[in-house]
């Protein structure tokens, strides 16, 4: 199904400055339950907040009536500030939720990411005590420290394609059963790292995913 949503394009505050953003807001007469942040690849490698695999996360999480923001990290399309090697925009990450749970006092918040925006969101998410659930997407675990995932104990959802140069299959198959409460692995046969041709099949694992904890979202 496809909800109807309010767009905005904003800049909400960041750490080292403004950072662009776009939030969908489900026109609904009811506060939502759930609010989600998706982060978005390395900006060094064109990595956008309208990168297509971040784009179609947003839409499944948009279909269910949860509101989605995308936001640029710093340095990227308008943007303020400079690329920080993953340390700033784990703040970044951390601005994006504060900015949520203000937007949505009422809602439980959802922080995810794809690739290097994964890194971000999970570690931002995982400290932060108003996110309740994670969602990685295409975790590049051959050249990641993600040490940090074996004291989070929060439900999380990891999509990862088969094919993923990025992340071994073997090297996420064997993290992923080790980790602290509740964790699910999809891999999704024939995908690459972004998924390519198999967008819909990363959408069903997260739609799945969602209506399995939320059934009433």
């Amino acid at each position: 199904m496809t909800v109807t949503h309010d767009s905005r394009n904003f800049f909400l505050p960041g750490p080292a400055g403004p950072l662009e953003a776009l939030l969908w807001t489900p026109v609904s007469t009811s506060p939502p339950a759930l609010a989600a942040m998706v982060c978005h690849p390395h900006p060094l490698f064109g990595g956008t907040l309208h990168n297509k695999v971040v784009y179609n996360a947003a839409k499944a999480l948009d279909a269910l009536g949860v509101p989605v923001l995308r936001f640029n990290f710093r340095g990227t399309g308008l943007s303020a500030g400079t690329h920080d090697k993953g340390i700033g925009e784990r703040e970044d990450a951390q601005a994006a939720i504060d900015f949520l749970a203000g937007e949505f006092p009422g809602a439980s918040l959802l922080a995810s990411g794809f690739s290097f925006g994964s890194l971000a969101a999970l570690r931002a998410g995982c400290s932060g005590p108003r996110v309740v659930e994670l969602i990685g997407l295409g975790l590049p675990v051959n050249e990641s420290n993600v040490a940090f995932l074996e004291k989070c104990d929060k439900p999380k959802l990891f999509v990862h394609g088969a094919n993923d140069a990025f992340g071994a299959r073997k090297k996420i198959e064997d993290l992923i059963p080790n980790l602290p409460g509740e964790n699910e692995l999809v891999i999704v046969e024939g995908a690459d790292h972004f998924f390519a041709g198999h967008l819909d099949k990363l959408q069903s694992a997260i739609t799945k995913w969602i209506l399995q904890r939320h059934p009433k979202v």
